[in-house]
């Protein structure tokens, strides 16, 4: 599907700038709606709710980039917010793009109205770029933990998957109980990550997972690297980059990525989807990753940027990563506020009582890590 979330290690490197995909609209909309929103840390600052959307629609357009439709419910959150504001017209650059190539336009593109107005970014980048975004605090600010926030307002985590291993039924019979048993006999030619894991965050994270299986920590991720080392040597790892399709057709049967993205490829996934293939989250430490919110200071459409995070943490949106399977971070609220979909927590699971989560200081150590090691260990 998607190598969506890159990581930089432990600098970014420039990359060429990713036009996107559709011409945005005027980018300083008439009055003065474009100076305060550009400045606005809440709705209160343009005179609420009502005048953040006049802004918003005077500007006609917003900017999102690298959002995969299958990716946490996307598709259908871009639907809704094009259905609920008609008269902003979404324009989705690089859906299959990175964290890295968000930073890149960004950078490139600024002052065009062709850059980007939202990030949808890994942490490992964020904190390398923070000089890029402009503090905003949603409505329901109170209802993100104190922990998944900037207290600025700088970002904020919208949601997590757990690193799981998707496989198809029909090849491998029994289901993984270990990521041990992919060294196995039955998985030979058939193990894939998504990507390179010193470029993408999802498959970097495959290596944590295997590292925190293997009595590694988050501060110590080389028996990741050792695994899948051994996993090389095994022939089992398979060198292509798995997509939706290379899953429906069988020639990436085994998958370790984001559980949200396992379960879109199954039955979920409806006619393009395979619904032989299974989703096991392994037992012992589990690995999360919640992803952040973030608007970009440069943004040329601020104001409908400001709707758009309103937007994005409003139940509606927050039941939508819930129902992709994808833990959204006002869950806990919106279960005391019995504003949850009940039927999507039931048919996804309660989350895990713990996870690990890189910090960004770990991540950034274990991007340079990988950078150093992953080569020489896969050859």
């Amino acid at each position: 599907m998607n190598s969506k979330r890159f990581i930089a290690g432990a600098a970014l490197v420039a990359a060429t700038a990713l036009a996107l995909t559709a011409c945005a609209g005027s980018s300083t909309p008439s009055g003065t709606s474009e100076t305060s929103a550009k400045t606005a840390t809440s709705a209160a600052d343009v005179g609420g709710m009502d005048a953040l959307v006049t802004a918003a629609n005077a500007e006609g357009a917003l900017n999102v980039i690298t959002l995969p439709p299958s990716w946490a419910n996307y598709g259908k959150i871009i639907a809704g917010f094009q259905a609920k504001y008609p008269n902003i017209k979404i324009n989705s650059a690089n859906p299959d793009g990175s964290s890295a190539d968000e930073v890149s336009a960004a950078k490139a593109q600024k002052g065009q109205s062709t850059a980007p107005d939202v990030f949808d970014i890994g942490t490992a980048v964020l904190q390398q770029n923070l000089d890029l975004v402009a503090p905003y605090k949603v409505a329901n600010w109170a209802d993100i933990p104190a922990d998944y926030k900037d207290a600025s307002g700088k970002w904020y985590y919208d949601y997590t998957g757990l690193m799981s291993v998707g496989y198809d039924s029909k090849v491998i019979t029994t289901a993984p109980t270990s990521i041990k048993d992919l060294l196995g006999s039955a998985y030979n030619g058939k193990v894939a990550i998504k990507g390179d894991p010193t470029q993408a965050n999802e498959a970097a994270s495959a290596v944590y997972l295997a590292a925190l299986q293997n009595g590694g920590t988050a501060d110590n991720i080389q028996p990741g690297i050792d695994f899948f080392k051994s996993l090389k040597g095994a022939g089992n790892f398979l060198a292509v980059t798995p997509t939706q399709a290379t899953v429906a057709s069988g020639e990436t049967p085994v998958v370790l990525q984001w559980s949200y993205n396992n379960l879109a490829w199954g039955s979920a996934g409806g006619s393009t989807g395979n619904p032989d293939y299974k989703t096991v989250i392994l037992p012992g430490s589990a690995l999360g990753s919640y992803y952040n919110q973030a608007i970009s200071a440069d943004a040329p459409h601020p104001a409908a940027a400001r709707l758009w995070e309103e937007y994005i943490y409003s139940p509606e949106v927050q039941n939508l990563y819930l129902a992709a399977g994808a833990f959204p971070s006002t869950l806990t609220a919106m279960q005391t506020a019995k504003t949850v979909d009940t039927a999507a927590l039931a048919a996804v699971g309660a989350p895990p009582a713990s996870f690990v989560q890189l910090t960004a200081t770990q991540a950034t150590a274990a991007a340079g890590l990988l950078k150093t090691n992953w080569a020489a260990a896969i050859g």
